[in-house]
């Protein structure tokens, strides 16, 4: 039975844009539209946690190349969110010259959308980042909200003591399961005051959050977990809601690659079959191509692989979208290959990520236990060479791009 239409909440879902942590990977997307698990992308996971949750207004900021967001994207329709008080709505920016720095931060975002809240009168503005890999029915998060007469409800997650300074931390007075008043609020920093990790989730009550964005236009910096929540403890109703469940952080290589890593195995933590995930099949033709071919030498082992692929290869362990080759004897192991990659022959790969229709030419051998090694897109890597781990390769390199038979770990060819 569809979910019931929640026509009070508005959500505003921060897409982001290039971030050097993810290097290559985001040189020509922003961090929200990049491919993942082999048939979707990133933002398919907060996108989806909305249509099951009712909330089907959304607006999407946008400023960094966000062709390829809007096209997978299509206005809503892979998620039945198109028609009276409903829609996915691109929101670039209102002012800017150059191509990164439009809105000034997640804040600034927001900001200078307080127009398009205003149109939709909503009684709770639902502010998502739309880089994290989960799933989440938001409603229990809402009724939290109402049920607290907060002024901002913030989602957490418990993490490993050593990692929770690299995100923002709260406090919180777990007066039940859910959590509880939000006592303390610190962004980033070390030793964490809190194990409890910012989500970038956040419930307003949209006239405070009108209030603290004209006050915090007045400022230099305009960042949600830096600026705005410090400032509003001790002034207004703030809550902690505690989520329990997966959360996949996605904000570097080695962690895109880890969550990427966390859907295969007997028991993965990330349970595609469980999750039931929607995507636009419709972008890049994913619906159209035809099944996959598996070749007499094919071996597959612990693997995810879409249609349209020809494998003749080893694939152990790893992540192939469709449209992708692995000839005769290429051996191709924890790794995650985008739309259209060609691995020929004799190739072998460790622990490499090759964005969209990369070439990797007869009997070159890349990467190893030790680090992610990524290539950009429409790069053709010739035959012969020794690329070690960790090396980052740009996107568009021809072959003469390549004048070394080998490059140590850790470079970067460009």
């Amino acid at each position: 039975m569809p979910t019931k239409q929640n026509v009070s909440v508005l959500a505003m879902i921060l897409a982001g844009g290039r971030v050097d942590e993810l290097s290559v990977l985001t040189f020509y997307r922003p961090k929200a539209s990049l491919p993942f698990g082999g048939v979707y992308r990133v933002i398919d996971f907060p996108m989806t946690n909305l249509m099951r949750s009712g909330i089907l207004l959304v607006g999407v900021l946008s400023q960094y190349r966000p062709y390829s967001l809007m096209e997978h994207l299509d206005h809503g329709i892979p998620w039945d969110m198109t028609g009276r008080r409903r829609g996915v709505y691109i929101l670039p920016p209102f002012r800017g010259r150059e191509a990164s720095d439009w809105y000034k931060g997640t804040a600034d975002a927001v900001y200078q959308n307080l127009e398009f809240i205003k149109r939709w009168s909503p009684e709770v503005v639902l502010i998502l980042s739309g880089d994290h890999i989960y799933r989440m029915d938001y409603r229990p998060l809402l009724d939290f909200h109402r049920q607290n007469k907060a002024d901002v409800t913030v989602a957490f997650t418990p993490v490993k003591e050593e990692e929770a300074s690299r995100f923002g931390q709260g406090v919180i007075e777990e007066v039940s399961p859910l959590g509880g008043p939000l006592k303390d609020y610190q962004e980033k920093v070390s030793p964490p005051v809190s194990r409890y990790a910012s989500l970038t989730i956040y419930a307003f009550r949209p006239e405070v959050l009108k209030e603290v964005l004209l006050a915090n236009a007045k400022e230099d910096s305009h960042e949600f977990g830096r600026d705005i929540l410090p400032k509003m403890l001790g002034t207004y109703r703030m809550y902690g809601y505690i989520f329990r469940g997966y959360w996949g952080y996605t904000r570097t290589v080695k962690e895109f690659w880890q969550t990427n890593m966390d859907l295969l195995g007997p028991n993965p933590k990330i349970d595609l079959k469980r999750w039931q995930i929607c995507t636009n099949l419709a972008h890049r033709d994913i619906r159209d191509h035809k099944p996959s071919i598996l070749g007499e030498s094919a071996s597959i082992c612990d693997s995810l692989f879409y249609n349209g692929s020809f494998i003749n290869g080893e694939v152990t362990r790893s992540i192939l979208f469709s449209g992708v080759v692995i000839e005769e004897g290429a051996q191709v192991s924890d790794s995650i290959l985008f739309y259209g990659t060609i691995i020929k022959r004799g190739a072998r790969l460790k622990r490499v990520i090759c964005d969209a229709e990369v070439t990797i030419g007869e009997g070159t051998l890349i990467g190893s236990e030790e680090d992610v090694t990524v290539i950009g897109s429409r790069t053709h890597v010739p035959e012969g060479l020794e690329i070690g781990s960790g090396v980052t390769i740009y996107p568009g390199l021809g072959r003469e791009r390549f004048s070394e038979k080998s490059y140590s770990s850790g470079v970067t060819i460009a």
